[in-house]
């Protein structure tokens, strides 16, 4: 089994540079055997090629999701083949990292990512700035926790009230503006199922 985890986002746009640091963070853990983590910055393009070269059993991605809770929310979202725009090479932005642009040019291109999943960050702001919010680095440290579960748990579905962090359980959000490298209010098209992923997950 091959888990491949991508950090997205751009680290000159404060806390949209959120997946790129928790990439890092899970960079310095004890991964499970078969997991790959690498931090892609804004390079879409670069990660749909290498997603279809790789071809992972399952996805997944680290971004920094505006859905209007408060900063440093936690999210676990999954994201379906029903979910995944149609989108030719020509019409991807070599640069930009929205990930349904990014799954539905891999889907383009004939390859799949396999069960798809992102933790996303609310971010406390995404104007120009290196570096994170101090809420948004808090929160890094609870997701490092969330995908080390995941990456256990990945298969299962059961709660565990003694799990770190309180991960909120949702499906993809209706139309939510998410754009990447462009910050969180864009273009993502990605549609709502309300699906459960993992509540809570339990720990290691």
């Amino acid at each position: 089994m091959r888990t491949f985890v991508a950090g997205i986002g751009n680290i000159f746009l404060s806390d949209d540079a959120f997946g790129v640091e928790l990439a890092r963070r899970l960079g310095s853990e004890q991964l499970p055997e078969g997991v790959t983590v690498a931090d892609y910055g804004i390079r879409g393009m670069h990660l749909a090629y290498d997603l279809l070269e790789i071809a992972p059993d399952t996805t997944i991605l680290l971004d920094a999701l505006s859905r209007g809770d408060e900063p440093g929310t936690i999210y676990v979202l999954e994201i379906g083949a029903e979910h995944v725009v149609d989108i030719a090479p020509a019409a991807v932005d070599a640069h930009g990292m929205a990930p349904d642009a990014v799954l539905g040019l891999l889907d383009n291109l004939g390859g799949s990512a396999g069960r798809t999943l992102l933790v996303g960050c609310e971010p406390a702001t995404t104007e120009e700035g290196i570096g994170l919010s101090p809420t948004v680095t808090a929160a890094v440290e609870k997701a490092v926790g969330v995908v080390l579960d995941l990456l256990t748990y990945k298969e299962g579905s059961e709660t565990d009230e003694g799990s770190r962090g309180s991960t909120d359980v949702l499906g993809i959000s209706g139309r939510s503006g998410h754009s990447g490298s462009a910050g969180v209010e864009g273009r993502s098209s990605l549609q709502s199922d309300e699906r459960a992923v993992i509540s809570n997950p339990p720990r290691r």
